[in-house]
C-alpha cells in the first residue's frame, strides 16, 4: 500500500462507516411503525389498514429513496479509493442527511396532510439528492454524461416539493418518478458497455 498524503483519506473507512449509516438509518425508519396506534380491543383488518396504511407507504417511499441513495454511494466510493479533506467532509455532510431521514420521515408518516410537512420532507429529499449529485460532480471531475443518473432525482424533487406545497397528497406520487435515475444508469450502462 502507497503512502497516503497528510490530506488524503481512504474512502474503504468511509465506506464502512456510511455502510453502518444507512443501516442504522434505514432500521430507524420502521421504529414507530409499531406505536402508531392504541387499540382499545382487538383490532380488526379494517382498524389495522386505518392506521398504518399511510404509515407503510411513506416508510416504504424513504427505504426505497435510502436504497437507492446507498446504492450510489457505492458505487461512488467504489471509484475513489483515496479522497481529499473536503471530499470526506462532503461525504459526512451527505451521510448527515441520511441520518435526519427517520426524523422527516417520522414528521411525514404522521403529519404528511400538512403541506408545511410534506414541504420539509421534500426539501430534505432534495438536500439528499442534491449532495449527491455534487459528490458525482465532484468524482467525475465536472459534467459527463453519467451525471444525468445522479442530477434526475433532485430534478424530481424539487418540482415535487413544490407540489407538497399545495398538494401534499400527490407529492409522493411525484417522488416516485425519481427512481427513475435508476432506469437512466441502467440505459446508459447498456450503451457503453459493463465498464460504466
Amino acid at each position: 500500500m502507497t503512502e497516503l498524503k497528510p490530506d488524503q483519506f481512504e474512502m474503504r473507512r468511509l465506506e464502512s462507516l456510511s455502510n453502518t449509516i444507512f443501516g442504522v438509518a434505514m432500521t430507524l425508519l420502521a421504529y414507530d411503525l409499531p406505536k402508531a396506534a392504541v387499540f382499545t380491543s382487538p383490532p380488526g383488518w379494517g382498524d389495522l389498514a386505518h392506521v398504518y396504511s399511510g404509515k407503510l407507504a411513506g416508510f416504504a417511499l424513504s427505504f426505497i429513496i435510502a436504497g437507492v441513495f446507498w446504492i450510489s454511494h457505492h458505487r461512488r466510493l467504489a471509484r475513489q479509493p483515496v479522497g481529499s479533506r473536503g471530499g470526506v467532509i462532503l461525504n459526512l455532510f451527505f451521510l448527515l442527511s441520511i441520518v435526519l431521514l427517520p426524523v422527516t420521515n417520522g414528521l411525514y408518516t404522521n403529519y404528511g396532510m400538512s403541506s408545511a410537512v410534506a414541504v420539509l420532507y421534500g426539501l430534505h429529499l432534495t438536500a439528499i439528492a442534491g449532495l449527491n449529485a455534487w459528490l458525482w460532480w465532484t468524482i467525475l471531475g465536472g459534467w459527463r454524461q453519467e451525471m444525468m443518473a445522479s442530477l434526475f432525482p433532485l430534478l424530481v424533487f424539487i418540482p415535487g416539493t413544490i407540489v407538497a406545497a399545495f398538494a401534499p397528497r400527490v407529492a409522493p406520487f411525484v417522488w416516485f418518478i425519481a427512481f427513475g435515475g435508476l432506469v437512466i444508469q441502467r440505459f446508459y450502462g447498456a450503451r457503453t458497455g459493463p465498464s460504466a
